[in-house]
């Protein structure tokens, strides 16, 4: 056969011996269905992500290659404009209370820290969120849910990262709404032991990483379900799974080193240090 063929004896066995195994396409398509499955949030997974995802399953893959896969699935996603050249003036008492200065690493866990809040429309009106967020991890350390923008929720926050966390010591930044300046979240600071932090009037990029965690909560869950349609309470039953649950516990958090979800970081931070003593 192999001479009717005009092959080799090798290639005929190679050959046959590969009928029966999966093409590395489908294998790929496999492996990407699986991480799919793993988390109806993984959905959101860009292809850098999804890349680290597979690695963790065994799986190496270039990016074209995957990003080809994830286009034929529907996978991809389009970028977000950018807004372009947006400047604004900076007073000297702004600059002076800006300690972060748009720099949002920290080689410490509880040492910078950002907040700010947030809204969703529910079914018996706004959503007001008001998450604590560590720069070195990305991590979630409070969060507070109220169906007003009082001064309380802000306060409240920062009494429930206090009382789970060592925060004492740090830098808490936000921007200038009068919930931060007010006497009584000023107090509360004091009392944590925590310095304030402001951002610049109408300076969006102050605070850029909060945003940013923000986005990445409407994205993956708020703007996939019909809030609008939903009672409040089960509204802040998604949020809080999603953020302690998933996002500080299995979402892949491309900046901490191989690519850790927040927590998990710190845990490792905390044991490694236990053993260095």
């Amino acid at each position: 056969m192999c001479k009717v063929l005009e092959v080799s004896e090798s290639g005929f066995y190679r050959f046959k011996n590969n009928l029966n195994k999966p093409s590395r396409e489908n294998v790929l398509s496999a492996a990407l269905d699986s991480i799919l499955a793993d988390s109806p949030y993984n959905k959101n997974y860009g292809v850098l992500r999804m890349q680290i995802a597979l690695k963790k399953k065994g799986i190496t893959a270039g990016i074209r290659r995957i990003t080809k896969m994830m286009r034929v699935k529907g996978l991809l996603h389009e970028a977000k404009r950018r807004p372009k050249g947006i400047t604004k003036s900076t007073t000297e008492v702004e600059e002076k209370e800006n300690l972060i200065k748009q720099d949002f690493t920290a080689e410490k866990p509880f040492t910078k820290l950002l907040t700010d809040i947030t809204q969703i429309g529910c079914r018996e009106g706004k959503l007001y969120i008001s998450p604590i967020f560590d720069c070195f991890n990305g991590e979630i350390l409070a969060l507070r849910m109220r169906n007003n923008m009082k001064k309380e929720i802000c306060v409240d926050t920062l009494k429930a990262a206090a009382t789970r966390f060592p925060i004492g010591g740090a830098i808490l930044h936000s921007d200038r709404g009068s919930q931060y300046t007010s006497e009584a979240f000023r107090q509360q600071l004091t009392s944590c032991g925590l310095t304030q932090s402001l951002s610049g009037v109408h300076h969006c990029y102050d605070n850029a990483r909060m945003e940013s965690f923000f986005a990445t909560l409407k994205k993956d869950l708020l703007y996939k379900i019909p809030t609008y349609k939903m009672r409040m309470e089960d509204v802040k039953a998604a949020i809080f799974y999603y953020v302690f649950v998933y996002y500080n516990k299995t979402r892949i958090y491309t900046t901490n080193p191989d690519a850790l979800p927040p927590a998990a970081y710190r845990a490792l931070c905390e044991l490694t240090n236990v053993v260095a003593a």
